[in-house]
Parts: structure tokens; C-alpha cells; sequence
């Protein structure tokens, strides 16, 4: 209990940061948005394809939604809307719209299939949601097993003038990216936003306690869940890192690449929120995967600020055009989501001259716990330090603080911790401790500086590029093929510090079954970086004695 009471990360806080944050400034990320607009109206807030929006601009079109929503949908406080797209000019018209309307953001990802889908919908019981057209084949086919009637669906170029005419037209007759679909009643996201700007929206009061984002994750049991994040929560991410980076912010200023995907809760509290209350311009990059385009993206812009993960940051290093980036005002990179290697980072620096800062936290902690201090002259392979409000302390299974650098799961506190499960008291109840502790699940130590680090992970969580995969997930899909018998999955490393997913098989006795037959079937059931890179057929998938899988002893065998 010393260490907790003495916090001795403090005594390493950048001068200036302050140990805890005010809630003077905003009421709620409503009020923040609008205050955030009116200070920076005729700057631009995001850039995306080479068209910009203003701050202004934005407040206007996220308005014209917001009583769309109202009046059109008879939408009102607590109901969800679900987002269904990559990251587009569209996308924080999408948020602030729907926040502004008093109601909660559920976030989906855009490359889920038609299974995780459904299952999303059910659980939350949306009955709206913005969808992008590219995914609309998808609603079609698993609408009527859910509770959606309102749908308003948008396209890559439509807020884009006449180049996004002409990118609409590739997409849908040349590359055929746009799959037929057939939904009555639906909306168009440009009439929305252009035809409902006649009438004043309702007032609806949003408090600090008011659930803000439904954001997905598997959690530590891999059990489809959502972290109800409030606007207290969020808001307490966005001061903390707004006290954290203190002198190194230039308001109005910076220039931000956003390339993670904004449904992802790094992405989202990172850049489009607490960037954008910094009155930065975002820079929105559709498709990251297509790393000659993004760098070209990059090449054109002197940017101040970027994020992302080790994967993300290896790829562009390996990209020889890379190092012709201009990287003169570049002040903050920032890594989440995975372990850093240390020879990605260093790399980093050698080629940017930017020391590569690591932030650590999950979805139920809005997301950041920790954060390397800013300006440092070298990489410093731990989490950081916890952000002013926030305590983390090392527990072992009984809830006892342990004493620097024993070894025990990783727990925070703060007000960025969620408010707990959606409908899920039992897992909410399972990481949260009556005095207000979260259980990550990871198992970590803190050195006598305060510094945290991680020894070992959740026991079966897989990390693909910064994704969490949960191994019972996997073999469920597998499971439904008719061939096999059982399964059992674990991560094996790649060279880049992620993982690549490994599935062993049983097959049913007497049958035929293939290792591509098994792959084409996770295809159609899950997303693309939960698709195992390795499948392996066994006799028997090892098992306790009530009949666990054990994956150490998956772990242990050596062929591939």
C-alpha cells in the first residue's frame, strides 16, 4: 500500500504537468465541441483525399445530422447509432452529429462479416446506423434478424466534389468495390446533412455520467462486450494528454496523420477528439494498408504529430520513399495498441529524428493509462507514466499492491476508467473491484521510478497489428465446419513484434479436409486479421481435465 499512497511516478513528471486535471473547462464533449469549433471556426479540422473541412464546417454539418436524427428518426437521449465506415470526412460529422443529438456512438468495425455483424447489432439492440455503401450487402442480409429501421447510407466520395464523383464512379462500375444491394427507405448521408438545417435541434441536457461511446471489445474472455465509456471518461482522456503534452502543443497549429481507424479507441480519443481540441488539422488515411499511397499522403504534408502501431510504423520504415518525407516540424509520434520493439523504435528515431513515445491502455480505459514522457532524447521500453488523476498499481490475485518490480496483473484507476459493461453486470463485476480498480488482465511490474511495464499478456489474447483476437473465437467459426471435429488456437510472433494467428484441427474421423478449405471458411466468418496464417492437423487438441483447452501445450509443439 506504500507505494500507491507515495505515487512515485510523480517525482518523474515533466516540469509543468500537473498530478491531477479540472472539470471546470467543459461540461461534456458536446460543450467542448462547440467550443472547440467556435475557437478554431475557419481552420481546417480534417483532410481527407486532398479535401478539408473546417472546424465551422464540420459544427454545421454535425448539426444539420443531430436534428435529423431528432426529427426524422424520433431518436432520443440513450439510443444507439452505429457507424459503419473506414475513416472519411464523414466519420466525425458521424460523432459530434450524433452526440450533439443526446445519443450514444457505437462504433463498428468496417471489415466485420456478416456474422460479427449481427452479432454487434444484437447485442446492442441499435436500431440506427450510417453505413457506408461498400458494407450495405451486409445489413441487407442480416436486417431483419436485428432491430435496425433507420439507415442512411454514404460512399467514399461524397463529400469530395468532383474528384469524388469520379471515385465513386471507379469504385462501383471498374473495381466493382460497391457489392448490389436492395434495401428500401433508406437516406443518403449528403441529403441529411444538406436539407435538414431549417429548424433548431431540441436542447437535450448531457451530463459528465451520460454514456457517450459503446466501444466493442472481446475483453479479457474474448465474450463480445461493450465498454460504455461516458463523457466523463472520454473527456478525462482528453485533458489528461492536453496536461500531459503541455509546452510541446501549438494550438491551431499542428498537423496530425491519422491512420488508424477512427472506430478503434486509440484513433478516436487520440485524434478525433483531443487532437481536434487542440485545433489541429487530421489527416485522414482511408486505407494505411496501401503503404506506397500513404506515403505519398505523408510526403505532402510537414507534419507535427503522428500515431500508431509497431506494425504500422515497421511498414513505413521498410518503405524506401519513406525517409523523403519531410520530417522537420514532427514533434510527437506516439505507439499504442502492441508491444513496441525496441529496434522499430530506434530505427524510428534515426530516420525521423523523433524519439518514438509509447502510450499504454485499453478500450475500458478510454484509452490511455500511461504515456512516455514528451521529449526525451531516447526510446524508453516501459509504458510510461500514469497521466495525472490516473494510479496504477500491481496486484496479485488477491488484490494485495505489490511491492517494485514483482510481477502481478496490471490494474488502474482514474476517471477515464468505464462505467462497465452494456448489459453485462456478471463481466463488468469480473475486472472492476469495489474500490474503483480495473483489472487489465496483463501482468506487469513498476520500477522505483513509477515507470510500468508489461511481462506477459492475458493468457490467450492474441495481438495482430494492435487488434485483440481471442483464440475461443476463432475456433468457434472453425467449429462449424462439418469437418472438423475440435479446434485450438494460439498467436505465434512475426518478425515485426505482432502475431500471426496458428489453428490446430481434429478432423471428424473418416473425412477429407484441407488446410485451405479451413482458411476459406474462417473468410466468410471473420474479419481479415483474425484469419489464421497457420492451420495444423492433429489427432487430439490437448485438453484438461474439465476439458480446457491447453494452449501451452499447443504452444509446446514444433511443427508449423
Amino acid at each position: 500500500m506504500k507505494k500507491i499512497n507515495n505515487k512515485p511516478w510523480l517525482k518523474n513528471y515533466p516540469d509543468g504537468v500537473a498530478s491531477t486535471i479540472k472539470f471546470d473547462e467543459y461540461s461534456s464533449l458536446v460543450d467542448m465541441f462547440e467550443k472547440t469549433c467556435a475557437q478554431f471556426s475557419s481552420k481546417k479540422a480534417f483532410t481527407n483525399f486532398g479535401t478539408s473541412l473546417t472546424f465551422n464546417e464540420i459544427y454545421n454539418k454535425s448539426l444539420n445530422l443531430a436534428f435529423f436524427l431528432q426529427d426524422k428518426f424520433k431518436l432520443v437521449k440513450g439510443d444507439r447509432v452505429a457507424i459503419m465506415m473506414p475513416n472519411l470526412l464523414q466519420y466525425p460529422i458521424c460523432t459530434f452529429g450524433i452526440l450533439k443529438a443526446g445519443l450514444i456512438v457505437e462504433n463498428i468495425n468496417p471489415l466485420y462479416t456478416e456474422r460479427e455483424l449481427e452479432n454487434q447489432l444484437c447485442d446492442s439492440n441499435s436500431e440506427t446506423i450510417i453505413i457506408l455503401e461498400n458494407f450495405a450487402h451486409l445489413v441487407e442480409k442480416i436486417k431483419h434478424k436485428t432491430k435496425l429501421k433507420n439507415i442512411i447510407i454514404t460512399s467514399v466520395g461524397e463529400l469530395l466534389g468532383m474528384k469524388g464523383i469520379l471515385m465513386n464512379f471507379l469504385l462501383r462500375k471498374i473495381t466493382k468495390k460497391v457489392p448490389k444491394y436492395n434495401i428500401p427507405n433508406v437516406y443518403k448521408f449528403s441529403e441529411v446533412i444538406n436539407n435538414y438545417n431549417k429548424k433548431e435541434i431540441k436542447n437535450i441536457t448531457i451530463s459528465l455520467e451520460d454514456v457517450a461511446f459503446l466501444q466493442y471489445t472481446g475483453g479479457t474472455s474474448g465474450t463480445v462486450k461493450a465498454a460504455m465509456l461516458t463523457h466523463k471518461n472520454i473527456l478525462s482522456n482528453v485533458l489528461q494528454v492536453k496536461e500531459w503534452l503541455g509546452s510541446q502543443l501549438k494550438y491551431g497549429e499542428d498537423i496530425a496523420i491519422c491512420a488508424l481507424p477512427l472506430y478503434h479507441i486509440f484513433a478516436l480519443t487520440c485524434n478525433a477528439l483531443t487532437f481536434f481540441n487542440f485545433g489541429a488539422n487530421n489527416i485522414l488515411i482511408t486505407n494505411p494498408r496501401d503503404i506506397k499511397s500513404f506515403v505519398k499522403e505523408l510526403k505532402k504534408h510537414q507534419f507535427t504529430f503522428i500515431s500508431g502501431v509497431n506494425t504500422l510504423f515497421n511498414k513505413l520504415l521498410l518503405e524506401d520513399d519513406f525517409k523523403n518525407c519531410n520530417f522537420n516540424k514532427l514533434r510527437i509520434s506516439l505507439a499504442g495498441g502492441m508491444q513496441v520493439q525496441k529496434s522499430v523504435a530506434e530505427k524510428w528515431q534515426k530516420v525521423t529524428g523523433n524519439v518514438l513515445s509509447v502510450g499504454y491502455g485499453l478500450s475500458e480505459t478510454s484509452p490511455a493509462a500511461s504515456i512516455d514522457p514528451i521529449g526525451v532524447d531516447k526510446f524508453s521500453d516501459t509504458l510510461g507514466l500514469p497521466l495525472p488523476s490516473t494510479e496504477i498499481s500491481i496486484q496479485d490475485d488477491q488484490g494485495n499492491h505489490l511491492d517494485f518490480n514483482e510481477p502481478g496483473e496490471i490494474c488502474i484507476r482514474g476517471p477515464q476508467v468505464m462505467k462497465g459493461y452494456w448489459n453485462n453486470v456478471e463481466e463488468t463485476n469480473n475486472v472492476m473491484t469495489s474500490d474503483g480498480w480495473f483489472k487489465t488482465g496483463d501482468i506487469g511490474i513498476m520500477n522505483e521510478g513509477g515507470f510500468p511495464k508489461i511481462v506477459d499478456r492475458k493468457k490467450d489474447m492474441i495481438i495482430v497489428s494492435g487488434f485483440n483476437v481471442y483464440p475461443n473465437e476463432i475456433e468457434e467459426v472453425a467449429m462449424l465446419h462439418e469437418k472438423v471435429f475440435e479446434a485450438g488456437c494460439i498467436g505465434i510472433k512475426d518478425h515485426e513484434g505482432s502475431e500471426n494467428i496458428k489453428l490446430f484441427i481434429s478432423k471428424v474421423p473418416h473425412s477429407n479436409l484441407t488446410s485451405q478449405e479451413i482458411i476459406d471458411h474462417c473468410k466468410k466468418n471473420l474479419t481479415g486479421y483474425k484469419i489464421p496464417e497457420f492451420v495444423e492437423f492433429i489427432d487430439e487438441i490437448p485438453k484438461s481435465n474439465v476439458g480446457k483447452i491447453l494452449r501451452r501445450k499447443l504452444r509446446e509443439l514444433k511443427n508449423e
